[in-house]
């Protein structure tokens, strides 16, 4: 089978011609019809990410159709569309992920290739209204995404909610996932341009988090604080999201783009009765509601562009530079 393989810190990726796996006991050989890239990928590359190893097979985002199973697996799944989710062995505390947790992509390899093995019960049926690059743009950005505000921050319909630096796939399933459950939405972006499209989306409106005082322009604006907040910079820039939240509020985090938290006063959390939590990826039980609750309010991921898989390479470096409004999405087979 073609794949794109990743030789080495700082190399493009390769097209190449490699064995196609052979599903053991347990799994399905899923025939991708298409994949979506995510950071993770591109800081892979970069070499910040722990249990490096090469050649490898990037990829943690998938979605095409099942074409063998291994023992033990039922033989009608054969010929299911599916999309996979790509965490394994979260294990038994539904609060925290186990040491043998592992984000398919590595250090088992991944989805950009025609072909990936994987266990049966990552494999879930696609959603009917979605294509396969959309559906491709939805695992693992939809279930960090969920958890991160309704398993971990507890939305509810009706509260405020700001989702920080929109533009990127998790924060644009947030986005319209908190629309689609009745929170009134609002967002940050350094690009006015983003903030605009993500209106068009639902949300109410937003500010460039660029400016000087934009926490306190646009509690005004919004009519009040934040309920729930969601962020993935963390960074200097964390204390003004302190300010933007409302007494009680809770603040959710899933990455730190921006590096480490600068010092902030306690008071501002504390006399705030504020929650602030972390949030990585998800539960089995946190993927399988998410599929449902795309499935029930019909949520369409946002895909920013297409790629064919030999251009790979030319996807990496578009995500690097963070221009993209939604996912970009690697088109495997018809």
């Amino acid at each position: 089978m073609q794949a794109l393989q990743l030789t080495g810190i700082d190399q493009p990726l390769t097209l190449t011609e490699v064995p196609t796996p052979a599903p053991g006991p347990g799994e399905v050989l899923v025939q991708l019809r298409a994949a979506a890239l995510n950071h993770r990928d591109v800081w892979i590359q970069q070499g910040q990410y722990a249990g490096l190893k090469f050649p490898s097979i990037l990829g943690s985002d998938g979605a095409g159709v099942v074409s063998a199973v291994g023992e033990g697996v039922a033989a009608t799944l054969v010929g299911q569309a599916v999309l996979i989710n790509p965490g394994q062995n979260w294990g038994d505390n539904p609060h925290a992920q186990a040491k043998s947790f592992t984000i398919l992509g590595l250090p088992n390899q991944g989805t950009f290739a025609e072909y990936v093995s994987v266990p049966a019960s990552t494999a879930h049926p696609l959603p009917a209204h979605l294509n396969f690059e959309q559906a491709a743009a939805l695992p693992l950005g939809g279930v960090t995404a969920y958890r991160a505000m309704f398993t971990r921050a507890g939305l509810r319909a009706g509260e405020r909610v700001l989702i920080n630096g929109v533009g990127g796939g998790v924060a644009l399933l947030a986005l319209q996932m908190a629309v689609a459950l009745g929170a009134e939405v609002w967002v940050t972006s350094g690009s006015a341009g983003k903030i605009e499209r993500a209106k068009a989306l639902g949300a109410k409106g937003g500010a460039n988090y660029k400016d000087e005082n934009w926490a306190p322009a646009l509690v005004k604006e919004a009519g009040g604080a934040f309920d729930v907040i969601v962020d993935s910079a963390a960074g200097p820039g964390f204390g003004a999201l302190l300010d933007a939240a409302a007494p009680g509020g809770r603040i959710v985090f899933y990455g730190g783009t921006r590096g480490a938290i600068a010092p902030i006063p306690p008071a501002k959390v504390f006399w705030k009765q504020l929650s602030i939590l972390g949030s990585t990826m998800g539960t089995d039980q946190d993927f399988a509601a998410m599929v449902r609750f795309v499935e029930d309010h019909k949520i369409v991921p946002e895909v920013d562009q297409v790629f064919p898989l030999a251009e790979g390479e030319k996807a990496m470096r578009r995500l690097d530079e963070g221009q993209q409004f939604g996912k970009l999405v690697l088109r495997i087979s018809a």
